[in-house]
């Protein structure tokens, strides 16, 4: 594929309410590493939800901008990493009542309801780590071509880490947070031209040094994958945006894939943390705020996850304002 079928547009986004320097975090037990050790990978601070925050909410701040621009929505793809908060019910009442019921009350479900959207149906993506927002969007894309009076369809990823929950994954500094974005086959921002993704199930027990070792071999194979779909080398790629991960990783991944520094856009690590699957869209909106992109760039967006899983999506940037 060449020419976008569909595009994205309309990025938001939405935090733990409590930002955490990464001495305060590590200071109250909070991390595995030390804070030198974070801060010498990127990190600054992250943010943590109050108890009172559930995954829920934050996708419905992330997406209370993108409702006021859409009278009518016709799929709603919601992604999460962690499995808990693929539902809004209660363990409690489960535990209390051994009715499976109360584990079942989906938040696609109720955010259709929240929002009005009422023709919406509800698509949730789970099992897929922190790449689910990219496979979201693969969803999406794939039910526009198939059934266009879908258009638009909203994608949205939220999650939370539980109480007493570390906050670093494999080395990163994590934070709570949602995105959202809208999906259409009208014009937009970016037009999607490919999403791929490789599984390597052999390591979805992996522990953290057998996953950071498994990171380069398998993100620059999906990312020669993605750049193949659309006759493209990723050393032509005009901008790596990747996940906030250790910023040295970053370094080496460009040079593995030919791309020179200046074309590898990471900025929100330090401020932001591991927004767990919503990292690349946070920042390409961010990038696209600085006025740097131009119609006709094409950027590689690649993320890793637990499960193993390992995605990347190549958006080529469209000749219109920027996106909100």
């Amino acid at each position: 594929m060449t020419d976008p079928q569909v595009s994205v547009d309309h990025i938001s986004w939405a935090l733990g309410e409590h930002e955490r320097s990464v001495e305060a975090t590590a200071g109250a037990g909070g991390t595995v590493s030390t804070a030198g050790q974070l801060r010498a990978a990127g990190f600054d601070t992250h943010h943590v939800c109050g108890p009172d925050t559930d995954a829920f909410d934050l996708a419905v701040r992330a997406l209370t901008p993108i409702r006021q621009r859409l009278d009518r929505v016709g799929a709603i793809v919601y992604a999460t990493c962690l499995p808990g908060n693929a539902t809004s019910g209660s363990t409690a009442e489960f535990a209390a009542t051994g009715d499976v019921k109360h584990l079942m009350r989906y938040p696609a479900s109720r955010l259709q309801a929240e929002f009005g959207w009422d023709d919406a149906i509800a698509v949730g993506v789970g099992q897929q780590g922190c790449t689910g927002l990219l496979g979201a969007l693969r969803i999406a894309r794939a039910l526009l071509v198939a059934e266009p009076d879908l258009d638009p369809v909203v994608v949205v990823t939220a999650d939370r880490f539980p109480a007493g929950a570390r906050y670093e994954q494999t080395y990163n500094l994590v934070s709570d947070g949602a995105v959202g974005c809208v999906v259409s086959r009208a014009p937009g921002r970016f037009g999607l031209l490919s999403v791929r993704q490789v599984t390597n199930g052999a390591l979805a027990e992996a522990v953290d040094d057998e996953v950071v070792g498994s990171y380069f071999s398998n993100t620059c194979e999906v990312v020669r994958q993605a750049c193949d779909e659309v006759k493209m080398a990723p050393a032509e790629a005009d901008w790596l945006v990747p996940q906030n991960t250790d910023v040295r990783a970053v370094e080496i991944l460009g040079r593995l894939l030919g791309l020179p520094e200046q074309r590898l856009h990471r900025p929100a690590t330090a401020r932001l943390g591991h927004v767990i699957a919503g990292d690349n869209l946070i920042n390409l909106a961010e990038l696209d705020a600085t006025g740097r992109l131009a119609p006709g760039q094409r950027v590689v967006l690649p993320v890793a996850g637990y499960g193993m899983n390992f995605q990347c999506a190549v958006l080529e940037v469209q000749p219109s304002g920027p996106g909100s």
